[in-house]
């Protein structure tokens, strides 16, 4: 069980780097007037304002403008920086708890289950309520959403399954070769192919994972096979979409929105076959296996709700993010995103890495890099 000083580091960790992160710095004839209040307009009025010549009136508002632009800059740096630093905590604390769920109750196919599930009342309070717009669907625009929500079903079982099998430092090592399938399915699909820089810059990524995997302590087939699932089923869900811009897929679905209703579409289906691979029956046996152990039945809780409710957040969190920053900033901060959680896995549940897995790691995560940029230039 980590100790609470390691989770407190890790997180911190995250935030600390993600906060480093750049932003685009905002030009002066982008930033808005800031909002006058009546009380200040009154003042302009009675003051000494009134009696400056046209020159230095002219010269104290472009000082004026400029320190508005300076601290409009710095509140989109201070934005910026607390969604990167917000996304990647509830990551390291969605894959940590994940874990920790996965050791107590080896039931990967219900834990995936209830982690989508977890966002569904959340978000239903929002629509509810009127915090969010709820999005307008027809049975034709679910049909024609059910392919993606397939694929984002895939993308989120995999993982947790490859969790389940194998180390989390692992999972996210072979995760970050997603690009390599990427490139792979749009060739064959989609008939598109990248100049061959990009496709050069695949050359690391596979060499890295593997010689990570030839001596990762913790390699099971399972482990590796369900993770390349997963990128199988992420880069499938990339190349529908595409194909979702000329149908019609509802009304309000902003980015967040999408999210929501790809996942209840994805629960619904995954519901039937979660149960019937492990019955009710199962997860009673497998939770009172756990508290036999020595697990207290309010860590169990604690550990299978926090991972879900882990999940959702950490995904609403960055599309936030990712919104709000450049493709090369993006794609730093995925980098990143991986190496902190590689390095909280490792801290946390000290799992141990050997030199050569440690090399394969670095490289493999550096090719996704070297990818990302690649692919932005020759786009």
């Amino acid at each position: 069980m980590p100790s609470l000083r390691s989770l407190v580091l890790v997180l911190c960790m995250g935030g600390t780097v993600a906060f480093a992160l750049p932003t685009p710095r905002l030009s002066h004839t982008s930033v808005r007037s800031p909002m006058v209040s009546p009380v200040d307009q009154l003042a302009v009025g009675r003051g000494s304002c009134a009696q400056v010549k046209p020159t230095a009136l002219k010269a104290a508002m472009a000082t004026s403008g400029g320190d508005d632009a300076d601290a409009k800059s710095m509140q989109q740096t201070l934005k910026v920086g607390g969604y990167f630093a917000l996304w990647y905590a509830l990551n390291i604390g969605y894959n940590i708890y994940n874990k920790m769920a996965l050791n107590a109750m080896p039931l990967p196919w219900t834990l995936a289950t209830f982690q989508l599930f977890a966002g569904i009342p959340y978000v239903t309070f929002l629509w509810a309520t009127g915090l969010r717009v709820a999005p307008k669907l027809s049975t034709e625009n679910v049909k024609n959403l059910a392919p993606s929500a397939l694929c984002h079903l895939g993308t989120h079982v995999g993982a947790v399954l490859s969790l389940g099998a194998g180390a989390v430092s692992f999972t996210h090592i072979v995760k970050a070769s997603e690009p390599v399938v990427s490139a792979a399915l749009s060739a064959i699909f989609l008939k598109q192919f990248m100049p061959l820089p990009v496709y050069l810059s695949l050359i690391p990524v596979i060499g890295g994972v593997g010689l990570a995997s030839l001596k990762e302590l913790s390699f099971t087939w399972v482990a590796f096979g369900t993770a390349m699932l997963s990128n199988v089923a992420s880069a499938s869900r990339a190349i529908l979409s595409k194909g979702l811009l000329t149908k019609p897929i509802g009304e309000n679905l902003n980015a967040p929105n999408l999210y929501a209703v790809l996942t209840i579409i994805a629960f619904v289906m995954l519901a039937p076959v979660s149960l019937a691979l492990e019955t009710p029956a199962a997860i009673m046996a497998s939770w009172d296996a756990a508290i036999a152990a020595g697990t207290s039945a309010f860590e169990l809780g604690k550990m299978i709700g926090l991972s879900g409710i882990f999940y959702y957040l950490y995904n609403e969190v960055a599309f936030l993010a990712l919104s709000e920053v450049a493709p090369v900033t993006h794609a730093v901060g995925n980098t990143i995103k991986r190496v902190v959680i590689i390095l909280a896995s490792v801290i946390v549940f000290q799992n141990p890495l050997s030199p050569l897995g440690a090399l394969g790691s670095a490289v493999a995560v550096f090719g996704t890099l070297l990818y990302s940029l690649a692919k932005n230039k020759y786009k």
